[in-house]
């Protein structure tokens, strides 16, 4: 990968110590693409900004929530002044009602990897930077009648559907893994864990990049929640899912992702505002504590640093 030193989006770098924290973030030599995961809230994105800002690069989504055009202040995509800091990639470029998977992403993902400025991959969904980093099982589309069985069945019943293989390593909670999970079963008569024992290498070997895994504790994690869906609906989430509500479509991945059921539940006259906030900060606490326990178990090797950690280059 080509470091772009030519590039109109460099942005001039800041003494490295500037920042202050503990000495955490591990050092980042040129040439090398940044991974960042982390739970929702936690300052994923603006340590990708400022790792862009020191050391330049291109901020690649990795959010499943954040790809969608219909959504940039509910799902906290960067806002238009971040944008113009450092060039963003694969936020908002997916209409609301097409389909995509984490092989659609993968697919999107590579030619980045590629380019001249180095990728900062950044973003909650564990499974699009697994994919990533440790190969992504090769499965035959899936019919659309298929799909439109399963987005009509329970979540129960999806899973008493699965083999018992695939249902012992699957978050039982997250409705979109388990019911990816029955369709290819249905599609192929083969589990998603026997596919998955077949995948083909990586696109990104993790010792080819710095894999950094921003950590916070609980109590600090769930004020921020709090406060940040209220600075959403300050800033126009309420009016931003009011516009959707002719075209919302809630077996739509796009309308599940958090705060749109709720707050479309308030706009319709079914609950109060406060009700609203109240179960979508819930969801979001429990989201967040799901992505805490995957990270902890799925990406032991990466870098855990806290919010506040300062940028550093190898020492020569």
């Amino acid at each position: 990968m080509r470091h772009g030193r030519g590039s109109a989006w460099r942005v001039k770098r800041v003494n490295e110590t500037a920042i202050g924290g503990p000495d955490g973030l591990p050092p980042i030599p040129d040439g090398l693409p940044v991974l960042i995961a982390g739970p929702t809230a936690s300052g994923k994105s603006a340590l990708a900004l400022r790792i862009a800002r020191q050391l330049g690069g291109v901020i690649v989504n990795a959010d499943a929530s954040q790809v969608y055009d219909c959504w940039r202040i509910l799902t906290a995509r960067p806002s238009r002044e971040d944008e113009s800091v450092a060039p963003h990639r694969l936020y908002g470029h997916v209409a609301f009602d097409v389909p995509y998977s984490a092989g659609h992403w993968l697919r999107d993902v590579r030619p980045l990897l590629d380019g001249p400025d180095r990728a900062i991959v950044v973003g909650g969904t564990g499974l699009y930077l697994t994919a990533l980093t440790e190969g992504l099982a090769e499965i035959p589309p899936i019919p659309a009648g298929i799909r439109a069985r399963a987005d009509a069945l329970p979540l129960g019943e999806l899973l008493s559907g699965l083999d018992a293989r695939t249902a012992s390593g699957l978050d039982r909670h997250n409705r979109a893994r388990v019911q990816r999970a029955w369709e290819v079963l249905q599609a192929t008569g083969r589990g998603l864990a026997e596919w998955q024992a077949h995948t083909p290498p990586p696109a990104l070997a993790l010792a080819r990049a710095v894999p950094i895994l921003v950590d916070m504790p609980k109590d600090r994690l769930v004020a921020r929640i709090e406060r940040r869906f209220d600075a959403m609906i300050a800033r126009g989430a309420l009016e931003e899912v009011a516009a959707m509500r002719a075209r919302y479509d809630p077996n739509l991945p796009s309308c599940r992702a958090i705060g749109v059921p709720e707050l479309m539940a308030h706009i319709r006259g079914e609950t109060t505002l406060d009700e609203a906030r109240s179960r979508a900060t819930i969801a979001t606490r429990q989201f967040a504590k799901r992505q805490r326990s995957w990270f902890r178990a799925r990406m032991r090797g990466w870098h855990r640093v806290a919010p506040g950690d300062p940028v550093r280059k190898p020492a020569k």
